[in-house]
């Protein structure tokens, strides 16, 4: 392995390249890190959208889904008590002490209303004179902030803070992305929920870390906290690290993820850049500096030991006015002021991260995941994007109106980190929501908060969201449980932490993977879920074979043929374990 000088970085078509010296003149040699080919990923995403849109193929999902629910039913009919009875079985275990994590969940709404309330007042109460605001070269302190609002904090109370949302949210991103600023006003945002101000972050810090107090207090609930990267300057990476490292902005009960927003077209008509390949080298090249040499952004080296992956969110409902094909401009050329559609910012994270993994694997680092939000609203094609780039996806609810996709996304056990209080408020009211028809058919979805600040009344958000889904959708013990195991699986948290809670097999498929000691899931079920995954992938692979099933076009079997072999290594072929 070179040493960390011999390395150089360039980004060409939006990917960084990596090039190394080869002798003692400045000629280079580019590393072999390969990534997904532009054409081929746009080829591959035309197939897929043809296939989702044929009859036979949509009629051939469509029965496999119900067929999948109604043995569902019946296995829950035959094994119900069954499962019950392996749960009691156990000893200390039960739904209260298994580990479960929250999938999906933004750091700046992380606390419940309440809490955000309390904290204001005692910040009102002992840092009144605390310099906390910049305006027009006048800094102001935080008591005149509030003077200038005409509050005090006697007149503060959960109605004044108004950051829940309402009736009024529904399919009103806009309304809902103004709850995040208390009493309405963006200078409380700023001061109490930002990590770049003029406190350097010090209220928003202090408040993750009571979630995070809490979270340890309640010791067997975990979350995967959003922080955001815009991609507006070089220097983001380490002001967010240096906040993280200086405030000690740590738990052992928190991972962290980080989102990138999809605001080129706001950032252009500000002039904030000139194209979107900026972005992209905002983004990235400080990740590629750091792996090449940690000692050029310590604080940065230390931060990313806690960071899993990268999300992708913005309204999905916003029309876009292009279509991801050849013909669409590279990043160094895009400089229209409209956004790039939801699959071209993918598929340029995804290939940057692809060589990034590559070289941080190389240099013994841990390497990071795509996990968007995705198929909350907007066209199908988000979903399309997903499936052939991400992990996991976050809500996912248009699959309710794409079998094609649901089935693949069954077939690749791909994560689906769901919010139900969440999507009631904007997009989805409660009973409609896919996720009891999404866990009977086997699909791996997870309970998420998203934005407790904005959805939940308790100190423990998780919690309530699964009491409601359970007390809504009658869902069992062994149900819940599962969800939990669920998203520990679908969670970044480190081997050996799994491990621990999971049992030390549980990279293994079926029963086998399955410790109902520390997951409170019977191997009935575990073992259900297994069988019942190999034979729709045997069925799929079998028909490569068989001209009996003729309405199913050659790339659908083709395509299952290509799930048998899954990148994640999740999933099993033709019954048997792989490695």
């Amino acid at each position: 392995m070179p040493s960390d000088l011999d390395f150089g970085l360039k980004m060409v078509n939006g990917v960084i390249h990596v090039y190394t010296k080869r002798d003692i003149t400045d000629a280079t040699t580019e590393l072999d890190l390969p990534y997904p080919d532009l054409q081929e990923f746009v080829a591959d995403m035309n197939v897929l959208m043809a296939l989702i849109i044929n009859g036979p193929i949509k009629s051939f999902c469509y029965r496999r889904l119900q067929y999948l629910s109604s043995r569902f039913q019946m296995h829950v009919l035959l094994n119900e008590l069954k499962e019950l009875a392996a749960q009691k079985k156990v000893p200390h275990r039960d739904f209260y002490n298994i580990r479960k994590v929250d999938t999906h969940i933004h750091a700046a709404s992380c606390m419940n209303q309440k809490h955000l309330l309390r904290f204001i007042k005692r910040a009102m109460k002992k840092n009144n004179e605390e310099i906390v605001f910049e305006e027009g070269g006048k800094e102001q302190t935080l008591h005149q902030v509030f003077q200038n609002m005409n509050l005090k904090a006697y007149d503060l109370s959960v109605d004044t803070l108004d950051v829940h949302a309402d009736r009024n949210t529904f399919h009103r991103f806009d309304k809902f992305n103004a709850k995040y600023n208390p009493v309405g006003e963006s200078v409380l945002r700023e001061i109490f929920i930002k990590t770049d101000n003029k406190v350097s972050g010090k209220y928003f810090a202090h408040i993750i870390k009571e979630v995070m107090s809490d979270l340890e207090e309640s010791k067997y609930q975990n979350a995967e906290l959003r922080l955001s990267i815009y991609g507006r300057s070089r220097n983001e990476w380490d002001s967010l690290a240096h906040w993280a490292v200086s405030h000690k902005v740590h738990s052992n009960n928190v991972r962290w993820l980080v989102q990138v927003p999809r605001l080129f077209d706001v950032f252009r008509s500000k002039k904030q850049i000139n194209n979107f390949q900026e972005i992209l080298e905002n983004i990235f090249l400080p990740l590629f500096e750091v792996t090449v040499n940690p000692a050029s952004h310590p604080e940065l080296y230390l931060f990313l030991e806690h960071v899993d992956g990268f999300d992708s969110v913005d309204d999905e409902s916003k029309p876009e006015h292009h279509i991801f094909n050849m013909e669409s401009p590279l990043p160094g050329n895009w400089r229209e002021d409209d956004n790039p559609p939801y699959s071209y910012y993918l598929y340029y994270m995804f290939a940057n991260m692809t060589v990034l993994n590559h070289l941080r694997r190389q240099r013994g680092f841990h390497t990071f995941v795509l996990r968007p939000h995705c198929g909350e609203a907007g066209p199908i094609h988000h979903l399309v994007s997903g499936f052939m780039l991400s992990q996991n996806i976050s809500h996912g609810l248009l699959l309710r109106k794409a079998p094609v996709l649901q089935y693949l996304y069954y077939l690749a056990q791909i994560g689906i980190a769901m919010s139900p209080l969440s999507n009631n408020s904007l997009f989805l009211s409660y009973h409609r929501n896919p996720l009891p028809d999404f866990l009977s058919r086997g699909l791996m979805v997870s309970l998420s908060t998203d934005d407790p600040l904005q959805f939940h009344f308790t100190k423990e958000p998780l919690m309530e969201e699964y009491s409601i889904a359970t007390q809504v959708w009658k869902l069992s013990s062994c149900d819940m449980c599962e969800l939990a195991r669920n998203s520990v699986l679908m969670s970044g948290f480190p081997h050996k932490v799994k491990s621990y809670w999971l049992g030390p097999n549980y990279v293994r498929e079926g029963p086998e993977g399955n410790d109902i000691r520390r997951t409170n899931v019977p191997d009935i079920r575990v073992g259900y879920r297994y069988e019942t995954l190999c034979e729709e992938l045997a069925l799929i692979t079998q028909a490569l074979q068989s001209e009996e099933l003729e309405t199913i076009p050659e790339e659908m079997l083709c395509m299952g043929a290509g799930l048998e072999s899954n990148t994640k290594g999740d999933v099993c072929s033709m019954g048997e374990e792989k490695n």
